[in-house]
């Protein structure tokens, strides 16, 4: 049998003759993934293989239908198809992998006239309190957009800027005040499969974006030391350079109410610092130049939802490190992903025995005695609770 599919292939196959069976580790699959797809990651399949139980750990695997197995590019499911076909089953592995398939699904959708009218009117129905009410409560309460801002939209690819995107038409389109808008897309240096996702999509949405190249991720990709910390740096100057050239005075990006209180409980677990994701910052090397936040009170869950309940599919992280790798062991190596991802599981379990910990970690934010703290930090210097004890017994 064929040993290998391509998407346009798939489209001839009849949706009961294969079942597909995802390969990516556990974060990438919980992200996003092709409807009724089964998981396994690639280091228990192998294993299973070689031991003669995959019968027994993948019992839903039909022996009768195609097994068409994918991971991220298409670099690891030949070698999972192939071990497949020695257990008897009739594998095949997806050319190009994940990203393949959602950029033919990008290509499909943007073909479809209609579909971008039904994904706008979903945010001004079904969505319209948990993410576009949400957005502009951001708005107003933390005063991020101002009469005759110039903004620059900030779009990675990912499914927060994509909707952060689509929020800030729907805000133009209400237009209480002037304000422009620039939709702006950085290419750090993706492969040339997530850098057609992300016209597809941006074609799909109506998004008009503005796209500009850098050598970032070729940059950083031999460094050892907090990779991942330095690549971020450098995606923000750039965005900024180019932000200011096309005369914004803002940047916006699309962290939402999970990055926050997410980011916040990361610093006080691997840095030993309470810090906040702020939703608003001056730029301290682009001067006039501010940082927003309008996703600050959206969940990620609202998100997910609008982008499951339209269809759509967007990249995930796509440097090289993740391009490159099978597992999430592979990419742990102490990065910022791999903490991140390890942060999102503990609140989860938390939530299990305290259905109110995600907003009171949040709302710890805006409850800081001042008189409680041990030492704090103003302008870059320390100080500690001593200096006005004995001055004010309120300490």
């Amino acid at each position: 049998m064929t040993q290998t599919a391509t998407p346009e292939t798939i489209d001839t196959w009849g949706a009961s003759s294969y079942v597909i069976l995802d390969i990516r580790d556990a974060e990438d699959y919980e992200k996003d993934h092709i409807p009724s797809s089964i998981h396994m990651e690639l280091p228990q399949l192998l294993a299973a293989c070689e031991s003669g139980e995959a019968t027994a750990l993948l019992p839903s695997l039909p022996r009768d239908r195609r097994i068409l197995v994918i991971c991220r590019r298409g670099q690891f499911s030949g070698e999972a198809a192939e071990r497949l076909r020695a257990c008897g089953y009739h594998a095949c592995s997806l050319e190009g992998g994940y990203g393949a398939w959602v950029w033919h699904a990008a290509q499909k959708a943007a073909a479809d006239a209609a579909k971008r009218e039904r994904i706008e009117s979903s945010i001004r129905g079904r969505f319209k309190r948990d993410l576009f009410g949400l957005f502009t409560r951001a708005v107003v309460e933390y005063r991020l957009v101002e009469p005759n801002d110039r903004i620059a939209v900030c779009i990675s690819g990912g499914k927060d800027s994509m909707c952060m995107a689509k929020l800030f038409q729907e805000l133009k389109r209400h237009n209480k005040f002037p304000f422009e808008l620039v939709f702006l897309v950085m290419d750090p240096g993706y492969n040339e499969q997530n850098r057609r996702v992300i016209e597809s999509n941006a074609a799909l949405l109506g998004i008009p974006v503005t796209i500009f190249e850098t050598e970032i991720f070729d940059s950083v990709y031999n460094v050892e030391k907090s990779p991942c910390y330095l690549c971020a740096r450098m995606r923000r100057g750039y965005l900024y350079k180019k932000a200011k050239e096309l005369g914004c005075n803002k940047i916006a990006l699309g962290h939402h109410y999970d990055d926050v209180i997410e980011t916040l409980l990361m610093g006080m677990l691997y840095s030993g610092q309470f810090q906040a994701m702020m939703p608003k910052l001056h730029s301290q090397n682009y001067a006039g130049m501010q940082l927003i936040r309008p996703m600050y009170l959206i969940r990620e869950s609202e998100i997910c939802r609008w982008r499951d309940y339209n269809g759509l599919h967007f990249i995930q992280c796509a440097c090289k490190f993740t391009d490159n790798c099978s597992s999430e062991a592979c990419r742990a190596n102490g990065n910022s992903a791999s903490k991140r991802a390890e942060t999102k599981r503990l609140i989860a379990e938390l939530k299990k025995t305290n259905p109110y910990v995600e907003a009171n970690i949040f709302r710890s934010m805006e409850n800081v005695p001042l008189n409680k703290l041990l030492g704090w930090k103003e302008h870059g210097e320390r100080h500690s609770f001593l200096e006005k004890f004995d001055a004010d017994d309120s300490f």
